[in-house]
């Protein structure tokens, strides 16, 4: 059994698409992160960073005490790793894969963010931030998009956790959406994930645990996620 400690944004998403993936027992926590239970002691006491998600591995491949691991990239390594499934045993293809999937955490999910907080839930409109962001987003498009191109998926012919961690970034603000016509290859790869029964589940679990997503962000909201009023 696994406790998911989850609220549904890209980073919470690519964990419920390895978990249903690969078919494992998992219960999910709500972490609301608009109403502050990332700040929650009990919360931080094994997600040291105030953010979501997190699991706690009841049982764990080496049989001892409950294994917690907090970041959404280790947390995919810990379950491929675990469950020998998503990454490659082969060293090449494997390196190819954790390569990529530190590059979207490292790069396709933060400057996405700031690219989605500048336009979308920033209190004013910064042009420098803006054009920033924009640019750096569609440079990063158009690296996976090269990536991509006479492959099936990010690290080659076999889905992996690099595509687990890329999918939820790709068109994530409905209120600020990104041209993707120059990216053939990546909205190839992206209708091919999203029509895979697994993507319909994790998704479906995102409805149930937040029904309101999407709507506008009250300020109590704001302050909580990007400490506007905060002090």
């Amino acid at each position: 059994m696994i406790d998911l400690h989850y609220w549904p944004t890209p980073n919470g998403h690519k964990v419920t698409l390895f978990l249903e993936e690969a078919g494992l027992d998992y219960t999910i926590h709500p972490v609301n992160i608009g109403k502050g239970d990332q700040f929650q002691p009990e919360f931080l006491a094994f997600s040291p960073n105030n953010k979501m998600p997190a699991i706690v591995d009841h049982a764990p491949a080496d049989g001892g005490a409950p294994q917690t691991v907090f970041e959404s990239g280790a947390i995919l390594l810990y379950l491929a790793e675990k469950t020998g499934r998503f990454l490659s045993a082969e060293p090449r293809k494997r390196i190819e894969a954790i390569e990529w999937l530190f590059w979207q955490m490292a790069g396709l999910g933060p400057m996405t963010g700031q690219y989605g907080h500048f336009n979308v839930y920033a209190p004013e409109k910064i042009p420098y931030a803006i054009e920033r962001y924009t640019k750096e987003a569609n440079r990063l498009l158009q690296v996976l998009d090269t990536q991509l191109a006479g492959r099936e998926f990010i690290a080659g012919d076999a889905y992996s956790i690099a595509d687990m961690a890329a999918y939820p970034w790709i068109g994530v603000y409905d209120k600020a959406p990104i041209d993707m016509t120059p990216y053939p290859e990546i909205r190839r790869w992206h209708a091919a994930i999203q029509a895979r029964p697994a993507t319909q589940r994790a998704y479906a679990k995102a409805r149930e645990v937040n029904p309101d997503a999407g709507k506008p962000l009250s300020e109590e909201e704001k302050k909580q996620l990007f400490g506007q009023g905060r002090r």
